[in-house]
């Protein structure tokens, strides 16, 4: 039963969320809301649901500070974890979880899910869900493969990357692991928020169900079994939702083994609607953490490609494309707050630019992209993130700071804002 406290809450959120709001939809390989193009910048908010809780990690003041710094200069997509997964405690894991063991959730973050949506809602934002993870830092693939009987999975950090990646290969073929994410899915999609009484399949403050963050096969060997698990959650989200648009969450090319057949055709899948890419030119070997000499003109040269490769696949599927991750290091590999971003704001101006002139040339289907990340008013307290600290942009496992966006970096908000108000007022 609702107290008197919580019913007042939940009427006055009722009274604030906008009514006659359309779907986000596709047509002609554009996104279309309220029947006209809708391209965005947006960013990456993966802990709104634990700042929107009542529980550890939950404040509902900067949670409003947050969103209402992002949508002051124009930010207007954000993508979400749904949350973490498994035991507490780990060292590179996001702490507290929401699937503490299978089937069994912390109400108190999916309260926070819940309001993080109305309040998204109240300010015409629109929200990307991820359900699932293939690294380490919120659970994910590890996760279920320990709950379907495996090992306990490696830390990235303590074994070779070859292992580490043989480990996480198993999820393409561990059906028990699948059955319990799947089951997952469910509990999830099917869920009616408490605040707005809306089912999440019927919230148009919700634009798209992902799959995963980076899903990958991990191994060549399992390319097609990756394949078939990605058409297969594809369509039990469809089955449960027929209002919302599905993505995959793939870092595109690079995050199919390399391979351009591969992504080609889990992106050609019919209940595929947005087709992903992630660039990260110090993880690709692009640049370094450091930024030398030449890194700058090296990752604009192949961020530059990248795009293109994707763009031009979008035009032939007649999807649209979204960059929803993008992430440059602060100069000379600092990353506290203040420290100086000039590599980056040339390297954000010349992905944003692209959003520009797309929007100039009102046929290209790249549509969207999201920054990683917000970390606003955060104030990390240390290089690597405790219990108790503050949550930017950078998971547990990076150094705190590395890629976030922070609000006294105004440099960066300027190309921002100046991007947004560009793309929204052709």
């Amino acid at each position: 039963m609702l107290t008197c406290r919580k019913a007042l809450a939940v009427l006055l959120l009722l009274m604030a969320v906008p009514t006659a709001r359309a779907f986000v939809s596709v047509s002609g390989g554009l996104l279309l809301r309220n029947g006209e193009p809708y391209r965005f910048v947006g960013t990456n908010l993966w802990y709104a649901p634990i700042l929107a809780s009542t529980g550890q990690g939950g404040d509902r003041q900067r949670l409003a500070r947050e969103l209402d710094a992002l949508s002051a200069i124009g930010v207007s997509n954000l993508r979400v974890l749904v949350g973490s997964d498994g035991p507490r405690g780990v060292r590179t894991k996001v702490d507290p979880t929401l699937q503490e063991a299978p089937g069994v959730y912390n109400d108190t973050l999916l309260d926070g899910l819940d309001y993080f949506m109305a309040e998204a809602a109240r300010r015409d934002m629109q929200v990307v869900l991820y359900l699932n993870n293939s690294w380490e830092w919120s659970g994910g693939y590890a996760y279920y493969l320990e709950q379907a009987g495996e090992a306990s999975a490696p830390l990235s950090s303590e074994v070779p990357w070859q292992a580490y990646c043989q480990y996480q290969s198993r999820f393409s073929t561990n059906r028990r692991a699948q059955q319990l994410f799947l089951d997952h899915v469910r509990y999830i999609v099917t869920r009616t928020n408490r605040y707005t009484g809306l089912p999440y399949a019927d919230d148009p403050a919700l634009m798209a169900w992902q799959i995963g963050n980076e899903p990958r096969a991990f191994s060549p060997e399992v390319k097609e079994p990756f394949a078939r698990w990605l058409s297969e959650t594809a369509a039990l989200i469809r089955s449960l939702d027929a209002n919302h648009l599905i993505s995959i969450g793939t870092e595109g090319i690079i995050g199919c083994e390399g391979d351009s057949a591969l992504y080609r055709r889990i992106s050609s899948d019919p209940n595929i609607d947005i087709l992903n890419l992630h660039i990260w030119p110090s993880n690709w070997g692009w640049a370094s953490k450091t930024v030398d000499d030449g890194d700058l003109e090296r990752s604009v040269g192949e961020t530059l490609r990248y795009i293109n490769a994707h763009v031009a696949l979008g035009r032939q599927l007649g999807k649209p494309v979204v960059i929803e991750e993008f992430g440059f290091p602060r100069d000379g590999g600092s990353h506290g707050v203040g420290t100086p971003v000039l590599a980056r704001d040339i390297y954000y101006d010349f992905i944003l630019s692209r959003l520009v002139e797309a929007a100039e040339s009102g046929d290209s289907p790249l549509m969207g992209v999201n920054f990683w990340a917000w970390g606003g008013s955060a104030l990390p307290a240390h290089d690597a993130w405790m219990p108790g600290d503050d949550y930017c942009g950078d998971p547990a496992h990076e150094p705190q700071g590395l890629y976030s966006v922070f609000a006294t970096d105004t440099t960066t908000l300027r190309l921002i804002q100046s991007a947004a108000f560009m793309t929204n007022n052709r």
